[in-house]
């Protein structure tokens, strides 16, 4: 394995230098996500994050994987009191009961919303009409914990019964499955996922 301090590639500097974090940071963070399953694994790992480190998530993402039958909601959706005994006692995964409880919850909140609108990609992505937001930071203390944007999906996630989902942690999921464009200006994917200087200019009249 190369070492990875001589890696040419300018990333955003929370990547650091941990193999798993620059692999999810090189591969998976601000790629548009429009699969069902995969958008609920993440919206139950950025709620598991919550208080702690995403790199602690990230290690536990098999015993996540596994413990929550691959993130199918329909599966999850039906765990009961048994299967929550059963996440509480599994040290592959954040064993914190109110994180546990909200996935199962969340499940069946997923479940609705995929009847209402035929797909939770089709719900979701209406807050973006469709398209990733391109942002052009220059440097991480820019980027935003939240947005109105955020605020607003937060709200509606809450109505419908979702836990876990507040608006940071929402803003934290819409950079993750890349309806927004969030990797710094002079990273590598930030061109490769869209910015240009089209993004650029609108960032300068903010």
């Amino acid at each position: 394995m190369p070492d990875l301090d001589l890696d040419p590639l300018a990333r955003c500097s929370w990547a650091g230098n941990d193999p798993l974090y620059r692999n999810y940071h090189d591969r998976e963070w601000g790629v548009p996500v429009h699969d069902d399953r995969l958008l609920f694994e993440f919206l139950t790992l950025e709620g598991a994050q919550a208080g702690l480190s995403w790199l602690t998530i990230l290690r536990k993402r098999e015993g996540y994987r596994r413990a929550f039958a691959g993130f199918h909601p329909e599966a999850v959706a039906g765990f009961g009191e048994t299967q929550l005994a059963q996440l509480l006692a599994d040290a592959g995964i954040v064993r914190n009961r109110l994180k546990l409880s909200s996935t199962l919850t969340n499940a069946r909140a997923f479940l609705s919303l995929q009847e209402e609108f035929g797909s939770f990609d089709a719900y979701l992505w209406r807050f973006v009409d469709g398209a990733p937001l391109q942002n052009a930071w220059l440097s991480q203390t820019e980027v935003p914990a939240s947005t109105a944007l955020s605020d607003a999906l937060s709200r509606d996630l809450k109505r419908r019964g979702f836990r876990f989902v507040g608006s940071t942690i929402c803003y934290a999921f819409m950079q993750a499955v890349g309806m927004v464009n969030d990797h710094l200006a002079g990273c590598f994917r930030w061109r490769e996922l869209g910015g240009d200087a089209e993004s650029m200019a609108k960032n300068d009249c903010q």
